[in-house]
């Protein structure tokens, strides 16, 4: 190591001390002279939003990402951001998952505590997020719209489905052509009580399954479970009936379900008991054989019943409007509670996160029929329908500041055209629905080698909505394992993004640029692991990011 490079690297440790904007190695070589220069070059520059001219844009804010806990208590990142940024934005701490507690409450006190430390910082606080369907208490969610418990047993038998006849609900048997029906007169039933169902088969047929009775039931036997099958029958001439196993009326599976059911002419409880064989697995309807005898059958008090080692629950799912009126008062609670709370700082949000769906980019994401989803999802447009977004804007604005900018956001806009005009005319949709939306963001987590044309076009498309423009979370990666040419390219990306903004975003809809690479990501790290995104190393040495960023910032006028 040469002495040249001991007195830059000692200089480089103490600038960061004093300043948190330097640190040690990046990731090319610093013992090559022209490394050293550009080094000293890029420390030589001042804090980044010192580069921003405030008297032609002073309501431009250059954000940055940042965790609660890194702010509140007072980290390394904490003064870099002070030193660097105007707005905060928290990648997780202010979501619906972090701040809604198993009983619906709103736990506060940390955000409180953010606010109070950023207002005396004088750095403003942009709210993330509102309406998203990552991130939520799903559990709790999904708890508030689950099936009503209608009943609960020990270990016994549960009633799967029963019928006494004394209406004309049908739903849970039905009867071939050969079959006519009607019902006793009442004191005919079973027992002298109510009335019974009549099955009469003309005549004696050429196969017993040629007049068949059916029950139905759900959900269909499985292998190893326990049944029981109860009624009460009789007939006007003494007869049996075989019972077989049928996959829905009509859909023969197994020649025996329940045994063969004795019919005299005085009324007689039948029981019997199965275990369910291979042969009746996921079968949900017996049929009962009528047609080797031309007699009327007589049936009351059916019932069906399933074994239960540990017990059941009777439940009732709630029906689409129960769910919405739920779900949307879940959304007023939680929305209304977190604007009101923060009203006195925060004065900008991300109200709807990410609504488009990517692979049909002019329609609404959905967790239906999706599988292995995550147990922090939940898609409220699922149960709200097209206008959640609607009532999530017109909560957020009732609840907040007169003057506060509502934004919706969304990722891959400067890589998929038709999701940044899908949004665009979702915007539109809600605004149709009378709600003002203030303001679009775009993420733009993008590398290295991202397409050029297509940012023009995706900053473009959003100058022309008049609309508030906001890039939210804005990084580059660089890759695992970067060369110097990688990292010069990505210096050149981070300054082009800042050009095609200032360029095609007129000053008067700029809301400013939030940078979500501060540092590099560990290895280990659950956002972009080893990428090498960021303005600075993971040890906070200035990258040739830093001072491209700054280059470009010098544009915002």
């Amino acid at each position: 190591m040469n002495k040249l490079y001991k007195i830059s690297l000692l200089s480089s440790i103490l600038m960061m001390a004093a300043s948190c904007t330097n640190d040690n190695i990046l990731k090319y070589d610093y013992d090559k002279p022209t490394s050293i220069a550009n080094q000293e070059e890029i420390n030589a520059y001042s804090d980044l939003k010192s580069y921003i001219d405030r008297t032609a844009s002073p309501n431009f804010k250059l954000g940055a990402g940042i965790s609660l806990n890194d702010y509140v208590t007072k980290s390394l990142m904490y003064r870099l951001v002070n030193k660097n940024f105007d707005e905060i934005t928290l990648g997780y701490e202010m979501k619906h998952g972090a701040i809604v507690q198993a009983d619906g409450s709103l736990a506060l006190d940390n955000v409180n505590k953010l606010l109070t430390t950023a207002k005396e910082a004088n750095v403003s606080v942009f709210g993330h997020t509102l309406c998203w369907h990552a991130n939520q208490n799903a559990t709790y969610l999904n708890k508030l719209i689950a099936p009503d418990i209608l009943s609960s047993t020990g270990p016994g038998w549960s009633l799967i489905t029963a019928n006494d006849f004394e209406t004309a609900d049908a739903s849970n048997y039905q009867y071939n052509s050969n079959i006519t029906a009607s019902f006793t007169a009442v004191g005919q039933g079973a027992k002298g009580v109510g009335r019974a169902l009549k099955l009469t088969n003309a005549s004696v047929r050429t196969n017993e399954w040629d007049a068949q009775f059916y029950v139905k039931f759900s959900p269909g036997v499985q292998v190893g479970e326990k049944y029981r099958l109860t009624m009460d029958v009789r007939a006007d001439a003494a007869a049996t009936s075989p019972t077989q196993a049928q996959l829905n009326p009509g859909g023969y599976k197994h020649w025996d379900f329940f045994g063969v059911v004795p019919y005299s002419t005085t009324w007689t409880t039948y029981i019997k008991e199965i275990t369910v064989t291979t042969e009746m697995a996921t079968c949900n309807t017996i049929a009962f054989n009528l047609g080797k005898t031309a007699t009327s059958f007589y049936y009351d008090n059916l019932k069906i019943e399933k074994y239960s080692a540990t017990g059941s629950v009777q439940t009732k799912d709630k029906t689409p409007e129960q769910k919405k009126t739920i779900i949307g008062d879940a959304l007023d609670k939680w929305i209304t509670g977190m604007v009101k709370n923060c009203a006195p700082y925060v004065t900008a949000w991300d109200v709807v996160n990410e609504p488009m769906d990517d692979g049909k980019p002019y329609e609404l994401k959905t967790g239906v029929g999706k599988l292995n989803m995550a147990g922090d999802e939940f898609y409220w447009q699922d149960y709200l329908g097209k206008d959640y977004a609607v009532e999530a804007f017109r909560l957020a604005r009732k609840s907040g500041n007169p003057t506060d900018k509502l934004f919706i956001n969304d990722y891959n806009l400067e890589y998929s055209t038709d999701k940044c005009k899908g949004l665009i005319q979702y915007v539109s949709y809600i605004e149709s629905k009378g709600q003002k939306v203030d303001g679009i963001g775009t993420q733009m987590h993008i590398g290295i080698n991202a397409d050029k044309d297509k940012i023009n076009t995706m900053f473009q498309l959003l100058a022309a909505t008049g609309k508030l423009i906001k890039v939210s979370e804005l990084d580059v990666a660089a890759g695992l394992k970067p060369t110097e040419a990688d990292l010069k390219k990505q210096a050149e990306m981070y300054k082009y993004v800042v050009d095609m903004y200032v360029k095609y975003i007129p000053a008067n809809q700029r809301y400013g640029i939030t940078a979500w690479g501060l540092t590099d990501s560990k290895s280990d790290s659950s956002w972009l692991p080893g990428q090498n995104q960021g303005l600075w190393t993971l040890t906070y040495n200035r990258k040739p990011s830093y001072s491209s960023f700054a280059e470009g910032l010098k544009g915002v006028k």
